[in-house]
């Protein structure tokens, strides 16, 4: 390695991306060109710095592998940063094995710490959980165990229902953020900490509303109370839960029911709230007793859904209580706002990968928000990409995909 490419790695390990660029801005030789592009990824132009270390993983020769390889996750690393979540994860898992098989073990690792974060973006709890739990941080640089621990923290923080493996796998994050003095990766990992102080939801009931933390809702969850959860779409009491989420007219009356109880609530009322429709018709109130039928048979071991005079009252078996857990914000693109407000610019084709939509139905969600003016858009056609300004005062963890899921 020559004097100008080792000076500008150093630069590049201590953060100076410019220093790093000074000395090898005019080369176009592959060692260069990584570099050039890692300094670029510092600096925000992930576009440019995509484009340069595809560049110099071509130029590396077949004896390269070794270099090639630290290409491959530096790139998909950008991608992240992007939020280009859409290419296959096979190309990673390859760079992760070559570095492994060349005693890379540090960069191997960083190749899953990206697969995970990829996993956790788009919802997918468990296997970013799995990816992480082989990996031991001691003897890691500073900077790549705060990165690990954070992941497990953040895995942690939105699966668990006790506060206490998350926070104590955030206190360890902080400890190796702290060594490894990155002000990004301190930023990062006090924000997930903050997170689990913050109010994560609302507990409707009897007409009031309580904010309550992660720690509380995973109490509320736990408890004898009948809860229709409106941020995973569902009813449940204890151990057991019956899903609603691909079925929004079933979830629409059991909120009404839970929100009206312990009194009963209209049929036309129902009817508005279910179908959407303010003026309703025979049609309209057929299709509500079948509708109603179906919710009885599937909350039968939880509750007793029965006609009054003028609608329907919702009775829950053993004289539980009943509680609507409703999310921080109301309306339905909740989700792809909580995803937006992270200060990433996202493109529809991620945003639908991570809410497991269409991109024809993220495209539609999007400009109405626009014309709102809660989101923003930035480049055109393949390039454009999709912001929106960051969510105060509580946390957004149970808007997320897959969040507290327990299906």
């Amino acid at each position: 390695m020559d004097s100008l490419i080792a000076a500008s790695a150093r630069a590049l390990a201590a953060g100076d991306a410019l220093g790093a660029l000074k000395r090898v801005a005019l080369r176009d030789d592959p060692p260069a060109l990584a570099l050039r592009g890692i300094a670029m990824a510092q600096l925000g132009e992930h576009p440019r710095a995509r484009e340069l270390l595809r560049l110099a993983a071509r130029g590396f020769g077949a004896h390269e592998a070794l270099a090639r390889a630290r290409c491959v996750v530096e790139e998909a690393e950008v991608a992240l940063a992007m939020r280009d979540l859409g290419g296959s994860p096979r190309s990673l898992a390859a760079a992760s094995a070559t570095l492994e098989a060349h005693a890379d073990h540090a960069n191997a690792l960083q190749a899953r710490l990206i697969a995970a974060r990829r996993l956790l973006l788009l919802g997918r709890l468990d296997e970013a959980a799995a990816t992480l739990a082989p990996l031991d941080a001691r003897g890691l640089p500073p900077s790549l165990a705060a990165v690990g621990r954070a992941g497990r923290g953040r895995c942690r923080l939105r699966g668990a229902r006790t506060r206490g493996p998350a926070q104590a796998a955030l206190a360890r994050a902080h400890e190796a953020a702290d060594r490894a003095r990155v002000p990004a990766l301190l930023a990062e990992v006090a924000e997930a900490r903050a997170a689990l102080d913050r109010p994560a939801a609302r507990r409707l009931s009897n007409g009031g509303e309580q904010a309550l933390r992660l720690d509380e809702v995973a109490a509320l969850l736990a408890s004898d109370a009948l809860v229709v959860d409106a941020c995973r779409r569902g009813v449940g009491a204890g151990d057991a839960w019956r899903p609603l989420a691909r079925r929004p007219v079933l979830f629409a009356l059991a909120r009404a029911l839970a929100e009206a109880w312990p009194g009963d609530i209209d049929r036309e009322a129902l009817i508005a709230c279910a179908f959407r429709t303010r003026h309703p018709d025979e049609t309209h109130r057929a299709r509500l007793r079948v509708e109603i039928g179906r919710l009885r048979a599937l909350v039968a071991a939880l509750a007793q859904v029965e006609a009054t005079a003028r609608g329907f009252v919702l009775r829950p078996r053993d004289a539980r209580d009943v509680v609507v857990l409703a999310p921080p914000i109301d309306g339905e693109q909740a989700s792809l706002v909580a995803l937006l407000s992270d200060g990433a610019a996202w493109s529809t084709s991620a945003l639908a990968l991570a809410l497991g939509a269409s991109q024809r139905t993220v495209q539609r969600a999007l400009v109405e928000l626009e014309a709102e003016g809660r989101v923003r858009a930035i480049g055109r056609a393949r390039a454009q990409r999709w912001l929106a300004p960051p969510l105060a005062g509580f946390t957004t963890i149970l808007l997320l995909p897959a969040a507290l899921a327990l299906d």
